[in-house]
């Protein structure tokens, strides 16, 4: 597995527009038409994995293990939204970026996301043997 020490600072910027399937009141977290917090959540996790994913050895992926995120304002439907991912620190496995997001308008989140690097082919099998003991198929 590759140290990724030498890519700190790196960024990526992705871009989404908000949908109603994207909203609180679609989402059940709150009974708004705005863009929902667990989806702004998400779609921040996309980005620090898509700032990383060239620089990840073959069979290697990222999984996200902690989120510390402010959702500071509302983003009605229509709005264009993008997220900014730095990667901000490396500990061996563990990464660590810094995220924010904005709308047309406002800054609308930030914060603070993990992800460690797994192999996806054992992380995988794990995941399956978890549930084939918990007898699920």
């Amino acid at each position: 597995m590759k140290d990724l020490s030498e890519f700190i600072g790196t960024e990526k910027i992705c871009e989404t527009v908000v949908t109603t399937d994207r909203t609180a009141s679609a989402m059940r977290s709150g009974g708004v038409e705005t863009l929902a917090t667990p989806w702004m959540i998400a779609f921040m996790e996309y980005t620090a994995a898509e700032c990383v994913k060239p620089f990840l050895d073959e069979g290697y992926v990222t999984v996200g293990t902690h989120v510390d995120v402010a959702h500071l304002a509302s983003t009605p439907v229509g709005m264009k939204v993008a997220c900014r991912a730095v990667l901000a620190a490396v500990e061996g496995r563990k990464l660590t970026f810094s995220v924010e997001a904005r709308d047309q308008a406002d800054k609308i989140g930030e914060g603070v996301h993990e992800r460690f690097i797994v192999n996806y082919e054992k992380f995988h099998r794990k995941a399956l043997e978890k549930a084939v003991a918990a007898g699920i198929n």
